[in-house]
Protein backbone atom coordinates (compact mmCIF):
# COMPACT_ATOMS: atom_id res chain seq x y z
CA UNK A 1 0.00 0.00 0.00
CA UNK A 2 1.09 3.56 -0.60
CA UNK A 3 1.88 6.02 2.17
CA UNK A 4 2.34 9.77 2.31
CA UNK A 5 3.03 11.97 5.30
CA UNK A 6 0.27 14.03 6.83
CA UNK A 7 0.69 17.64 5.74
CA UNK A 8 1.73 20.06 8.46
CA UNK A 9 -0.42 23.08 9.14
CA UNK A 10 0.82 26.40 7.77
CA UNK A 11 0.47 28.87 10.62
CA UNK A 12 1.49 31.75 8.38
CA UNK A 13 -2.15 31.58 7.23
CA UNK A 14 -4.26 33.67 9.65
CA UNK A 15 -7.27 31.36 9.37
CA UNK A 16 -5.20 28.44 10.71
CA UNK A 17 -4.03 30.51 13.66
CA UNK A 18 -7.61 31.50 14.42
CA UNK A 19 -8.77 27.88 14.20
CA UNK A 20 -6.03 26.81 16.59
CA UNK A 21 -6.95 29.53 19.07
CA UNK A 22 -10.55 28.36 18.91
CA UNK A 23 -9.36 24.85 19.78
CA UNK A 24 -7.35 26.23 22.69
CA UNK A 25 -10.45 28.02 23.99
CA UNK A 26 -12.52 24.84 23.68
CA UNK A 27 -9.94 22.73 25.51
CA UNK A 28 -9.58 25.43 28.18
CA UNK A 29 -13.16 24.68 29.16
CA UNK A 30 -12.22 21.02 29.75
CA UNK A 31 -9.14 21.62 31.90
CA UNK A 32 -9.03 20.35 35.47
CA UNK A 33 -11.03 17.16 34.95
CA UNK A 34 -10.30 13.82 36.63
CA UNK A 35 -9.47 10.71 34.59
CA UNK A 36 -9.51 7.03 35.63
CA UNK A 37 -7.16 4.29 34.50
CA UNK A 38 -8.30 2.09 31.63
CA UNK A 39 -7.77 -1.62 32.37
CA UNK A 40 -9.56 -3.92 29.98
CA UNK A 41 -13.20 -2.81 29.94
CA UNK A 42 -12.93 -1.22 33.38
CA UNK A 43 -12.39 2.40 34.38
CA UNK A 44 -10.36 2.19 37.58
CA UNK A 45 -9.78 4.79 40.29
CA UNK A 46 -7.51 4.35 43.28
CA UNK A 47 -8.27 7.52 45.20
CA UNK A 48 -4.78 8.87 44.51
CA UNK A 49 -4.01 11.29 41.71
CA UNK A 50 -1.24 12.63 39.50
CA UNK A 51 -1.78 16.34 38.98
CA UNK A 52 -0.67 17.72 35.64
CA UNK A 53 0.03 21.45 35.36
CA UNK A 54 0.81 23.71 32.42
CA UNK A 55 4.64 24.06 32.52
CA UNK A 56 4.42 27.64 31.24
CA UNK A 57 1.73 28.62 33.71
CA UNK A 58 2.17 26.33 36.66
CA UNK A 59 -0.92 27.62 38.47
CA UNK A 60 -3.10 26.11 35.72
CA UNK A 61 -4.24 22.52 36.33
CA UNK A 62 -4.52 20.60 33.07
CA UNK A 63 -6.11 17.60 34.76
CA UNK A 64 -5.74 14.80 37.26
CA UNK A 65 -5.08 11.22 36.24
CA UNK A 66 -5.55 8.34 38.61
CA UNK A 67 -2.32 7.27 40.24
CA UNK A 68 -1.83 3.55 39.78
CA UNK A 69 0.49 1.24 41.66
CA UNK A 70 1.81 -2.32 41.33
CA UNK A 71 -1.68 -3.78 41.86
CA UNK A 72 -2.98 -1.87 38.85
CA UNK A 73 -0.02 -3.04 36.75
CA UNK A 74 -0.94 -6.61 37.68
CA UNK A 75 -4.55 -6.03 36.65
CA UNK A 76 -3.48 -4.41 33.38
CA UNK A 77 -1.18 -7.28 32.45
CA UNK A 78 -3.95 -9.76 33.19
CA UNK A 79 -6.41 -7.78 31.04
CA UNK A 80 -3.89 -7.58 28.20
CA UNK A 81 -3.21 -11.34 28.29
CA UNK A 82 -6.93 -12.09 28.49
CA UNK A 83 -7.36 -10.09 25.27
CA UNK A 84 -4.23 -11.25 23.51
CA UNK A 85 -5.38 -14.51 21.93
CA UNK A 86 -8.57 -13.08 20.48
CA UNK A 87 -6.73 -10.01 19.19
CA UNK A 88 -3.89 -12.05 17.70
CA UNK A 89 -6.39 -14.31 15.94
CA UNK A 90 -8.05 -11.43 14.15
CA UNK A 91 -7.01 -10.98 10.54
CA UNK A 92 -4.25 -8.53 9.72
CA UNK A 93 -6.72 -6.67 7.51
CA UNK A 94 -9.04 -6.11 10.46
CA UNK A 95 -6.27 -4.77 12.69
CA UNK A 96 -5.01 -2.58 9.84
CA UNK A 97 -8.51 -1.19 9.41
CA UNK A 98 -8.67 -0.22 13.07
CA UNK A 99 -5.30 1.53 12.83
CA UNK A 100 -6.54 3.52 9.86
CA UNK A 101 -9.71 4.43 11.76
CA UNK A 102 -7.54 5.64 14.64
CA UNK A 103 -5.71 7.89 12.17
CA UNK A 104 -9.06 9.24 10.96
CA UNK A 105 -10.21 9.97 14.51
CA UNK A 106 -6.99 11.87 15.18
CA UNK A 107 -7.41 13.84 11.94
CA UNK A 108 -10.91 14.82 12.97
CA UNK A 109 -9.66 15.91 16.42
CA UNK A 110 -6.33 17.28 15.19
CA UNK A 111 -6.35 20.80 16.63
CA UNK A 112 -8.05 19.62 19.81
CA UNK A 113 -5.32 17.03 20.41
CA UNK A 114 -2.67 19.60 19.59
CA UNK A 115 -4.23 22.05 22.03
CA UNK A 116 -4.02 19.48 24.83
CA UNK A 117 -0.33 19.12 23.96
CA UNK A 118 0.15 22.88 24.07
CA UNK A 119 -1.33 23.07 27.55
CA UNK A 120 0.33 19.99 29.02
CA UNK A 121 3.72 19.79 27.28
CA UNK A 122 4.26 23.47 26.52
CA UNK A 123 4.46 23.08 22.75
CA UNK A 124 3.77 26.03 20.48
CA UNK A 125 1.30 25.69 17.64
CA UNK A 126 3.61 24.24 15.01
CA UNK A 127 5.33 21.81 17.39
CA UNK A 128 2.02 20.54 18.80
CA UNK A 129 0.46 20.22 15.37
CA UNK A 130 3.47 18.26 14.15
CA UNK A 131 3.15 15.96 17.17
CA UNK A 132 -0.38 15.01 16.14
CA UNK A 133 0.56 14.71 12.46
CA UNK A 134 3.34 12.29 13.40
CA UNK A 135 0.91 10.19 15.44
CA UNK A 136 -1.34 9.97 12.39
CA UNK A 137 1.67 9.05 10.24
CA UNK A 138 2.60 6.17 12.55
CA UNK A 139 -0.90 4.73 12.23
CA UNK A 140 -0.96 5.02 8.45
CA UNK A 141 2.63 3.93 7.84
CA UNK A 142 2.44 0.81 9.97
CA UNK A 143 -0.94 0.03 8.42
CA UNK A 144 0.79 0.13 5.03
CA UNK A 145 3.70 -2.03 6.22
CA UNK A 146 1.80 -4.70 8.17
CA UNK A 147 -0.01 -6.71 5.45
CA UNK A 148 3.24 -8.03 3.98
CA UNK A 149 3.98 -9.73 7.32
CA UNK A 150 0.77 -11.76 7.39
CA UNK A 151 0.23 -15.33 6.31
CA UNK A 152 2.58 -18.21 5.56
CA UNK A 153 5.78 -17.85 3.57
CA UNK A 154 7.37 -20.76 1.76
CA UNK A 155 10.97 -21.72 2.37
CA UNK A 156 13.06 -23.70 -0.14
CA UNK A 157 11.21 -26.69 -1.61
CA UNK A 158 11.94 -30.26 -0.59
CA UNK A 159 10.36 -33.34 -2.22
CA UNK A 160 7.66 -34.95 -0.10
CA UNK A 161 7.61 -32.17 2.48
CA UNK A 162 5.91 -28.80 2.88
CA UNK A 163 7.93 -26.15 4.75
CA UNK A 164 6.52 -22.78 5.64
CA UNK A 165 7.44 -19.92 7.90
CA UNK A 166 5.04 -17.54 9.61
CA UNK A 167 5.38 -14.54 11.90
CA UNK A 168 3.45 -14.63 15.18
CA UNK A 169 2.97 -11.87 17.77
CA UNK A 170 5.04 -12.00 20.94
CA UNK A 171 2.31 -11.39 23.51
CA UNK A 172 1.88 -8.51 25.98
CA UNK A 173 4.31 -5.62 25.91
CA UNK A 174 5.02 -2.55 28.02
CA UNK A 175 5.12 0.88 26.40
CA UNK A 176 7.03 3.39 28.52
CA UNK A 177 6.70 6.69 26.68
CA UNK A 178 8.20 10.17 27.19
CA UNK A 179 6.65 13.57 27.74
CA UNK A 180 8.35 15.47 24.91
CA UNK A 181 6.29 13.85 22.13
CA UNK A 182 3.38 12.80 24.33
CA UNK A 183 1.03 11.75 21.54
CA UNK A 184 3.35 10.89 18.63
CA UNK A 185 5.79 8.59 20.42
CA UNK A 186 3.09 6.98 22.59
CA UNK A 187 1.02 6.28 19.48
CA UNK A 188 3.95 4.94 17.48
CA UNK A 189 5.20 2.64 20.24
CA UNK A 190 1.67 1.34 20.87
CA UNK A 191 0.13 1.01 17.40
CA UNK A 192 3.18 -0.71 15.91
CA UNK A 193 3.10 -3.77 18.21
CA UNK A 194 -0.72 -3.78 18.30
CA UNK A 195 -1.23 -3.82 14.55
CA UNK A 196 0.70 -7.11 14.29
CA UNK A 197 -1.30 -8.75 17.07
CA UNK A 198 0.23 -7.82 20.43
CA UNK A 199 -1.58 -6.20 23.35
CA UNK A 200 -0.09 -3.48 25.52
CA UNK A 201 0.19 -1.90 28.94
CA UNK A 202 0.84 1.82 28.46
CA UNK A 203 2.80 3.74 31.09
CA UNK A 204 3.17 7.34 29.90
CA UNK A 205 5.36 9.94 31.54
CA UNK A 206 3.79 11.31 34.72
CA UNK A 207 4.42 14.77 33.23
CA UNK A 208 1.91 14.25 30.40
CA UNK A 209 -0.78 11.80 31.56
CA UNK A 210 -3.69 13.79 30.13
CA UNK A 211 -2.48 13.58 26.53
CA UNK A 212 -2.22 9.82 27.07
CA UNK A 213 -5.82 9.87 28.27
CA UNK A 214 -6.77 11.59 25.01
CA UNK A 215 -5.06 8.77 23.09
CA UNK A 216 -7.23 6.26 24.91
CA UNK A 217 -10.37 8.23 23.99
CA UNK A 218 -9.30 8.16 20.35
CA UNK A 219 -8.62 4.40 20.47
CA UNK A 220 -12.07 3.74 21.96
CA UNK A 221 -13.72 5.92 19.34
CA UNK A 222 -11.84 4.09 16.60
CA UNK A 223 -13.25 0.79 17.85
CA UNK A 224 -10.26 -0.95 19.42
CA UNK A 225 -11.48 -3.73 21.70
CA UNK A 226 -10.99 -3.29 25.45
CA UNK A 227 -7.73 -4.82 26.61
CA UNK A 228 -5.66 -4.08 23.51
CA UNK A 229 -4.45 -0.84 25.11
CA UNK A 230 -4.43 -0.67 28.92
CA UNK A 231 -3.45 2.68 30.44
CA UNK A 232 -1.83 2.87 33.87
CA UNK A 233 -0.59 6.31 34.87
CA UNK A 234 1.57 6.64 37.95
CA UNK A 235 4.85 7.73 39.42
CA UNK A 236 7.92 6.19 37.81
CA UNK A 237 9.24 4.99 41.15
CA UNK A 238 5.94 3.27 42.00
CA UNK A 239 5.25 1.29 38.85
CA UNK A 240 8.22 1.43 36.47
CA UNK A 241 10.34 -1.36 37.96
CA UNK A 242 7.30 -3.53 38.66
CA UNK A 243 6.21 -3.36 35.02
CA UNK A 244 9.71 -4.08 33.72
CA UNK A 245 10.39 -6.91 36.19
CA UNK A 246 7.02 -8.61 35.89
CA UNK A 247 7.24 -12.21 34.59
CA UNK A 248 4.17 -11.60 32.38
CA UNK A 249 5.80 -8.68 30.53
CA UNK A 250 6.99 -10.12 27.21
CA UNK A 251 8.65 -7.06 25.70
CA UNK A 252 9.45 -3.47 26.63
CA UNK A 253 9.32 -0.45 24.36
CA UNK A 254 11.02 2.59 25.93
CA UNK A 255 11.93 6.12 24.93
CA UNK A 256 13.65 8.32 27.51
CA UNK A 257 16.89 9.09 29.26
CA UNK A 258 20.11 7.07 29.02
CA UNK A 259 20.17 6.28 32.74
CA UNK A 260 16.62 4.97 32.76
CA UNK A 261 17.14 3.00 29.57
CA UNK A 262 20.21 1.27 30.94
CA UNK A 263 18.33 0.48 34.15
CA UNK A 264 15.48 -1.05 32.15
CA UNK A 265 17.87 -3.11 30.04
CA UNK A 266 19.65 -4.47 33.12
CA UNK A 267 16.44 -5.36 34.95
CA UNK A 268 14.78 -6.87 31.89
CA UNK A 269 17.67 -9.31 31.48
CA UNK A 270 16.67 -11.16 34.67
CA UNK A 271 14.40 -14.20 34.36
CA UNK A 272 11.91 -14.23 37.22
CA UNK A 273 9.95 -17.21 38.58
CA UNK A 274 7.15 -18.10 36.17
CA UNK A 275 8.71 -16.18 33.28
CA UNK A 276 8.69 -18.19 30.04
CA UNK A 277 10.84 -16.00 27.80
CA UNK A 278 13.81 -13.70 27.48
CA UNK A 279 12.29 -10.23 27.35
CA UNK A 280 12.81 -8.22 24.21
CA UNK A 281 13.81 -4.62 24.86
CA UNK A 282 13.73 -1.67 22.46
CA UNK A 283 15.38 1.51 23.71
CA UNK A 284 15.73 5.04 22.36
CA UNK A 285 17.84 7.04 24.78
CA UNK A 286 18.79 10.46 23.54
CA UNK A 287 21.92 12.12 22.27
CA UNK A 288 24.51 14.87 22.34
CA UNK A 289 23.92 15.93 18.77
CA UNK A 290 26.32 17.99 16.68
CA UNK A 291 26.02 20.14 13.58
CA UNK A 292 29.27 20.77 11.71
CA UNK A 293 29.66 23.88 9.57
CA UNK A 294 32.70 24.16 7.32
CA UNK A 295 34.28 27.03 5.41
CA UNK A 296 32.38 26.27 2.18
CA UNK A 297 28.94 26.74 3.76
CA UNK A 298 26.48 29.58 3.28
CA UNK A 299 26.74 31.07 6.77
CA UNK A 300 23.33 32.76 6.71
CA UNK A 301 21.69 29.43 5.94
CA UNK A 302 23.88 27.58 8.43
CA UNK A 303 23.04 29.98 11.27
CA UNK A 304 19.31 29.63 10.65
CA UNK A 305 19.58 25.83 10.48
CA UNK A 306 21.54 25.82 13.73
CA UNK A 307 18.94 27.92 15.56
CA UNK A 308 16.13 25.68 14.33
CA UNK A 309 18.11 22.59 15.33
CA UNK A 310 19.08 23.83 18.76
CA UNK A 311 16.03 25.64 20.04
CA UNK A 312 12.95 24.00 18.56
CA UNK A 313 10.78 23.10 21.59
CA UNK A 314 13.49 24.62 23.77
CA UNK A 315 16.00 21.90 22.93
CA UNK A 316 13.75 19.28 24.55
CA UNK A 317 14.22 16.80 21.72
CA UNK A 318 16.65 13.91 21.76
CA UNK A 319 17.59 15.00 18.24
CA UNK A 320 18.26 18.64 19.19
CA UNK A 321 21.60 20.21 18.33
CA UNK A 322 23.50 20.89 21.53
CA UNK A 323 26.94 21.18 19.89
CA UNK A 324 27.67 23.58 17.03
CA UNK A 325 31.08 22.71 15.63
CA UNK A 326 32.58 25.38 13.36
CA UNK A 327 35.89 25.23 11.53
CA UNK A 328 38.31 27.94 12.57
CA UNK A 329 38.20 30.13 9.46
CA UNK A 330 34.45 30.82 9.70
CA UNK A 331 33.95 30.28 13.43
CA UNK A 332 33.72 33.92 14.49
CA UNK A 333 31.45 35.00 11.64
CA UNK A 334 29.10 32.06 12.17
CA UNK A 335 28.95 32.61 15.92
CA UNK A 336 28.09 36.28 15.43
CA UNK A 337 25.12 35.40 13.19
CA UNK A 338 24.05 32.49 15.37
CA UNK A 339 24.03 34.57 18.55
CA UNK A 340 22.15 37.40 16.84
CA UNK A 341 19.39 35.03 15.71
CA UNK A 342 19.28 33.28 19.07
CA UNK A 343 18.88 36.59 20.88
CA UNK A 344 15.75 37.31 18.84
CA UNK A 345 13.91 34.19 19.96
CA UNK A 346 10.76 34.77 21.98
CA UNK A 347 9.78 32.66 24.97
CA UNK A 348 6.55 32.67 26.91
CA UNK A 349 3.34 30.70 27.46
CA UNK A 350 2.84 28.16 24.67
CA UNK A 351 -0.76 29.31 24.20
CA UNK A 352 0.68 32.60 22.87
CA UNK A 353 2.71 30.72 20.24
CA UNK A 354 6.26 31.90 21.06
CA UNK A 355 9.36 30.39 19.48
CA UNK A 356 9.47 28.09 22.48
CA UNK A 357 7.95 27.93 25.92
CA UNK A 358 8.84 26.58 29.35
CA UNK A 359 10.74 23.41 30.16
CA UNK A 360 8.60 20.50 31.22
CA UNK A 361 9.05 20.73 34.99
CA UNK A 362 10.96 22.35 37.82
CA UNK A 363 13.54 19.58 37.85
CA UNK A 364 14.35 20.17 34.17
CA UNK A 365 14.69 23.90 34.77
CA UNK A 366 17.01 23.40 37.71
CA UNK A 367 19.10 20.86 35.82
CA UNK A 368 19.50 23.21 32.86
CA UNK A 369 20.41 26.17 35.05
CA UNK A 370 22.92 23.95 36.83
CA UNK A 371 24.66 23.22 33.53
CA UNK A 372 24.60 26.93 32.75
CA UNK A 373 26.44 27.58 36.03
CA UNK A 374 29.02 24.97 35.02
CA UNK A 375 29.36 26.70 31.66
CA UNK A 376 29.90 30.09 33.23
CA UNK A 377 32.94 28.69 35.02
CA UNK A 378 34.40 26.78 32.08
CA UNK A 379 33.34 28.60 28.89
CA UNK A 380 32.24 32.00 27.59
CA UNK A 381 28.56 32.90 27.92
CA UNK A 382 27.47 34.85 24.83
CA UNK A 383 23.73 35.18 25.40
CA UNK A 384 20.96 33.90 27.66
CA UNK A 385 21.68 31.90 30.77
CA UNK A 386 18.82 33.15 32.94
CA UNK A 387 15.61 31.59 34.34
CA UNK A 388 13.31 33.61 32.08
CA UNK A 389 9.80 34.89 32.86
CA UNK A 390 8.00 34.18 36.12
CA UNK A 391 5.10 31.78 36.35
CA UNK A 392 6.65 28.82 34.55
CA UNK A 393 9.75 26.67 34.18
CA UNK A 394 11.52 28.99 31.76
CA UNK A 395 15.17 29.20 30.70
CA UNK A 396 16.30 31.75 28.14
CA UNK A 397 18.04 30.53 24.95
CA UNK A 398 21.70 30.19 25.84
CA UNK A 399 24.92 30.09 23.82
CA UNK A 400 28.38 29.25 25.15
CA UNK A 401 31.58 29.66 23.16
CA UNK A 402 35.11 28.45 23.86
CA UNK A 403 33.68 25.12 24.98
CA UNK A 404 36.23 22.32 25.39
CA UNK A 405 35.19 19.20 23.45
CA UNK A 406 35.74 16.96 26.48
CA UNK A 407 33.92 19.20 29.00
CA UNK A 408 30.66 18.39 30.76
CA UNK A 409 28.93 21.00 28.65
CA UNK A 410 30.01 19.20 25.48
CA UNK A 411 29.58 15.61 26.63
CA UNK A 412 26.45 15.37 28.81
CA UNK A 413 22.87 15.61 27.57
CA UNK A 414 21.23 18.75 28.95
CA UNK A 415 17.78 18.62 27.29
CA UNK A 416 17.26 22.35 27.40
CA UNK A 417 17.95 25.50 25.35
CA UNK A 418 21.74 25.42 25.74
CA UNK A 419 24.11 25.23 22.77
CA UNK A 420 27.87 24.78 23.06
CA UNK A 421 29.93 26.23 20.22
CA UNK A 422 33.16 24.34 19.62
CA UNK A 423 36.00 25.56 17.42
CA UNK A 424 37.65 23.01 15.13
CA UNK A 425 40.90 23.52 13.27
CA UNK A 426 39.53 21.98 10.06
CA UNK A 427 36.97 19.48 8.79
CA UNK A 428 38.94 16.45 9.95
CA UNK A 429 39.10 17.88 13.45
CA UNK A 430 35.40 18.78 13.37
CA UNK A 431 34.41 15.25 12.45
CA UNK A 432 36.61 13.81 15.18
CA UNK A 433 35.03 16.15 17.74
CA UNK A 434 31.53 15.24 16.57
CA UNK A 435 32.24 11.53 17.02
CA UNK A 436 33.90 12.00 20.40
CA UNK A 437 30.81 11.18 22.48
CA UNK A 438 29.08 8.11 23.87
CA UNK A 439 25.93 9.03 21.98
CA UNK A 440 25.11 8.54 18.30
CA UNK A 441 21.61 9.74 17.54
CA UNK A 442 21.55 12.67 15.09
CA UNK A 443 24.17 14.83 13.48
CA UNK A 444 24.62 17.07 10.51
CA UNK A 445 27.01 18.78 8.16
CA UNK A 446 26.48 22.00 6.21
CA UNK A 447 28.98 22.14 3.39
CA UNK A 448 29.28 22.67 -0.35
CA UNK A 449 32.14 20.19 -0.60
CA UNK A 450 30.89 16.94 -2.15
CA UNK A 451 33.83 14.96 -0.87
CA UNK A 452 33.12 16.02 2.71
CA UNK A 453 29.42 15.25 2.43
CA UNK A 454 30.32 11.76 1.20
CA UNK A 455 32.83 11.32 3.99
CA UNK A 456 30.21 12.30 6.55
CA UNK A 457 27.91 9.57 5.19
CA UNK A 458 30.60 7.01 5.95
CA UNK A 459 32.36 8.43 9.02
CA UNK A 460 29.79 10.43 11.04
CA UNK A 461 28.66 7.82 13.57
CA UNK A 462 24.99 8.60 14.09
CA UNK A 463 21.73 6.84 13.33
CA UNK A 464 20.22 9.86 11.59
CA UNK A 465 22.54 12.06 9.54
CA UNK A 466 21.31 15.30 7.96
CA UNK A 467 23.27 17.02 5.24
CA UNK A 468 22.65 20.70 4.45
CA UNK A 469 19.51 20.96 6.60
CA UNK A 470 18.52 21.14 10.25
CA UNK A 471 19.09 17.98 12.30
CA UNK A 472 15.61 17.70 13.84
CA UNK A 473 12.28 16.85 12.25
CA UNK A 474 12.48 13.24 11.07
CA UNK A 475 9.40 12.23 9.09
CA UNK A 476 7.83 8.80 9.49
CA UNK A 477 8.69 6.62 6.51
CA UNK A 478 11.19 9.13 5.11
CA UNK A 479 13.79 9.20 7.87
CA UNK A 480 13.40 6.10 10.10
CA UNK A 481 14.48 7.31 13.51
CA UNK A 482 16.86 5.71 16.00
CA UNK A 483 20.45 5.97 17.13
CA UNK A 484 23.75 4.17 17.34
CA UNK A 485 26.03 3.70 20.36
CA UNK A 486 24.32 4.48 23.68
CA UNK A 487 21.55 6.39 21.93
CA UNK A 488 19.56 3.20 21.62
CA UNK A 489 19.09 -0.27 20.24
CA UNK A 490 18.50 0.85 16.62
CA UNK A 491 14.78 0.08 16.68
CA UNK A 492 14.29 2.74 13.94
CA UNK A 493 10.75 3.93 14.53
CA UNK A 494 8.88 4.74 11.36
CA UNK A 495 11.03 2.42 9.28
CA UNK A 496 10.41 -0.72 7.21
CA UNK A 497 11.82 -3.14 9.83
CA UNK A 498 10.10 -1.73 12.92
CA UNK A 499 7.12 -4.10 13.05
CA UNK A 500 9.27 -7.18 12.60
CA UNK A 501 10.75 -6.85 16.08
CA UNK A 502 7.33 -7.51 17.66
CA UNK A 503 6.94 -10.83 15.85
CA UNK A 504 8.55 -14.21 16.32
CA UNK A 505 9.21 -16.58 13.44
CA UNK A 506 7.52 -19.98 13.57
CA UNK A 507 8.47 -22.70 11.09
CA UNK A 508 6.13 -25.55 10.17
CA UNK A 509 7.40 -28.67 8.39
CA UNK A 510 4.83 -31.24 7.24
CA UNK A 511 5.80 -34.57 5.67
CA UNK A 512 3.34 -35.83 3.08
CA UNK A 513 2.45 -39.43 3.94
CA UNK A 514 0.67 -40.38 0.71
Amino acid sequence: MSFSNEALTDFAIPANVEAYRTALDEVAGKLGADYPLTIGSRQVETGAWIESHNPGRTSQLVGRSTKGGPAEIDLALTAAWDTFREWADRSMDERVGLARRLADVMRHRRFELAAWTTYEAGKNYAEADADVAEAIDFCEYYAAQAPALAGEHETYPRPGESNTSMLVPLGVGAVISPWNFPLAILTGMAIGPAIVGNTLVLKPSPDTPIVAQQFMKCAREAGFPPGVFNLVTGADADIGDHLVDHPRTRFINFTGSLSTGIRINERAAAVHPGQLWIKKVGLEMGGKDALIVDETADLDYAARAAVASGYGFGGQKCSAMSRLIAVDSIHDALVEQFVALTSELEIGPATQNPDFSALINKRAQEKTLGYIDIGKDSAKLLTGGSPGPDGGHYVTPTVFADVAPDSQLAQEEIFGPVVSVIRATDFDDALAIANDTMFGLTGGLISNDRTRLDRAKQEFEVGNLYLNRKITGAFVGLQPFGGLRLSGTTVKAGGPYYLRQYLAEKTVAERRLT
